[in-house]
């Protein structure tokens, strides 16, 4: 992040959901190089503390808010943190997201599928539920969730994670008709195989340097994030060059 801190988003406060490393790292550093006072969420303090001194050292500013985000109490009073002590959210961004063990659906664990599915799909809910009364007070600001080209196609071997991201999709085509009358915009990416060690099942290992890198999708966001008021892009869909 050697480049100067940008105003596009000055005094914005954005909210990032596993910015401890791969995609939500790169959305974090973006985002705080554009002017916005990011808020690092995740459950490895050590990881987001590491981002924050990254973020300052280049002259931006960033607050350290672990969380466990598969517990309603912990999401909850996590937006209180940030009603208390921000008072306003302006971007939400739920990143956060594991893969499954390249397995047969049938051959999957209870526990593990409740993992995942909590992890995936039911922590944005819990999310936006959190934060959103903060955008509609304000009546403004973007949700943009991470999801995946797996909630469009088939991916045999990762049934659950394709459902989760299903899901997600589905979770954000609605809530963005709900929360349009209050001037918020809800957006999802969905991506190919990203450059994040993340190893989905069937992956077949990609060469590092054909897949999307995490820039790539952070440069999205960016985009998102800084549309003209008068119209919003619902869906991003992003694909490898290279096969």
């Amino acid at each position: 992040m050697a480049d100067a801190i940008g105003t596009e988003l000055t005094g914005q406060i954005a909210v990032v959901t596993g910015a401890g490393r791969g995609i939500g790292l790169a959305i974090a550093l973006r985002l705080a190089q554009m002017g916005a006072k990011v808020i690092l969420v995740g459950r490895d303090a050590s990881l987001l503390e590491a981002v924050r001194t990254e973020i300052a050292d280049s002259g931006g500013e960033s607050r350290v808010m672990p969380c466990d985000l598969r517990s309603p109490e912990a999401v909850a009073a996590l937006g209180e943190r940030v009603r208390a002590e921000r008072g306003r959210c302006d971007i939400l961004v739920n990143n956060a997201g594991i893969g499954n063990q390249g397995r047969p659906l049938h051959e999957m664990a209870v526990d593990d599928w409740d993992v995942l599915m909590e992890t995936n799909l039911r922590a944005p809910f819990l999310m936006i539920r959190a934060l959103a009364p903060l955008m509609i007070e304000a009546g403004r600001g973007h949700i943009v969730n991470i999801s995946s080209l797996a909630g469009k196609n088939p991916l045999p071997n990762g049934a659950a994670y394709s459902a989760s991201k299903w899901g997600l999709n589905g979770l954000t085509y609605s809530v963005a008709e709900e929360l349009r009358p209050h001037g918020i915009r809800v957006s999802v990416v969905a991506s190919g195989s990203v450059n994040t060690g993340f190893g989905r099942p069937g992956e077949g290992g990609k060469d590092p340097a054909t897949k999307i890198q995490p820039e790539d999708v952070a440069a999205i966001v960016a985009m998102l994030v800084t549309q003209a008021p008068q119209s919003f892009i619902s869906e991003v869909l992003v694909r490898p060059t290279k096969k």
